[in-house]
């Protein structure tokens, strides 16, 4: 008998259903929400009032797409946190009382897990290859930058992380610095593509065991663009291709580094990157030369699961499922990274 998976997504400000059958993708539609763009970055509270109004026709449009009915639905796997409050109490009450309604089991999914399980989604009727436990994940997104050591599917251990800003972050800091439109990450990327990376070079932070940081590389861009502007006003037009290309090559070397050193520290066959950030060009790049060089199998989201999407709320809880892992109406969202994740020590600092 088939396992139908409904997952609900509204962590920030993207509103995403999707149904998949075992590892199977059916549907995965995702409701972007442009208001956003005119302040540069999410406003929570208009994430939350937009989340109000997508849901349902999301939802019911995700089902159609899948071609099932929701009473064949065997569970409904929704994100918990981490992420904006209102924006997760739109999707979990709505999981709760749809759940609820049809007599079906609630899952409750750690919005960081499902990205590192993105990597084991497929199309309907493919076959792919897929990390075998335990590999070497590095998670990074606009609100996150982790380096986890993945032993199962909800045996995650971090073995570093960003102690400020995340990778990200730092991406479309740089591009609201240039002048270019949010989210900043995908413009950085398609300019750099005709930069120079090392026309100019920045602020890379080297600390201790695996680590990161990016608030002084943040700002090292700041003043380097400010200064410059002082003496030509016309600085960036002039180079914003090498700009994008210099502040992406010092982001992804800094990531790199520390992928690196617990590639060479830790014994995992194979190598991970999840996130919305793996979309990144130069990062794929650097992380398949890592994966050459130590004989390394890499594994990367298609471009449409690396972003938030339901498709991976939906197999975090297809794995949940098979342990009969189920939650209640009384699961309370947290905005806070790593609930469910442990802290491995054992490395040299």
């Amino acid at each position: 008998m088939s396992v139908y998976i409904l997952g609900v997504e509204s962590s920030c400000d993207d509103t995403s259903a999707a149904v998949i059958e075992g590892t199977s993708i059916l549907s995965n539609v995702i409701a972007s929400q442009r208001v956003h763009s005119e302040y540069g970055g999410v406003v929570p509270e208009l994430a939350s009032r937009a989340h109000q109004q997508n849901i349902i026709p999301v939802v019911d449009t995700a089902l159609k797409r899948a071609k099932i009915h929701k009473n064949q639905i065997s569970a409904i796997a929704y994100t918990n946190g981490p992420g904006l409050l209102g924006s997760l109490l739109v999707g979990s009450s709505f999981s709760k009382a749809m759940a609820f309604s049809l007599g079906v089991p609630l899952i409750e999914v750690d919005h960081l897990q499902a990205h590192v399980l993105a990597n084991f989604l497929e199309k309907k009727g493919e076959e792919k290859e897929k990390p075998e436990f335990p590999f070497l994940c590095l998670t990074v997104s606009g609100g996150h930058t982790l380096l986890l050591k993945v032993n199962d599917y909800f045996d995650m251990e971090i073995i570093g992380r960003t102690i400020d800003d995340a990778a990200g972050e730092a991406f479309d800091k740089a591009a609201k610095i240039l002048g270019l439109p949010y989210p900043g990450g995908p413009v950085i990327d398609r300019l750099a593509q005709t930069g120079d990376p090392k026309r100019f070079s920045f602020a890379i932070a080297h600390l201790p065991g695996l680590d990161y940081s990016f608030s002084g590389l943040k700002t090292s861009f700041l003043y380097f663009v400010r200064d410059h502007l002082k003496e030509n006003e016309h600085f960036i037009e002039e180079n914003v291709a090498d700009l994008a290309a210099s502040m992406q090559y010092a982001i992804v070397k800094s990531l790199a580094n520390k992928v690196e050193r617990a590639v060479k520290e830790l014994r995992c066959r194979d190598l991970v990157i999840a996130g919305g950030v793996s979309a990144n060009s130069g990062l794929k790049a650097a992380m398949q030369r890592i994966a050459d060089k130590y004989h390394r199998r890499l594994f990367v989201p298609t471009i449409d699961l690396t972003t938030d999407n339901a498709a991976m709320i939906a197999v975090c809880g297809y794995f949940k499922y098979l342990q009969n892992d189920f939650s209640t109406i009384h699961s309370a969202p947290y905005s806070t990274a790593g609930i469910t994740l442990k802290t491995l020590t054992e490395l040299p600092k």
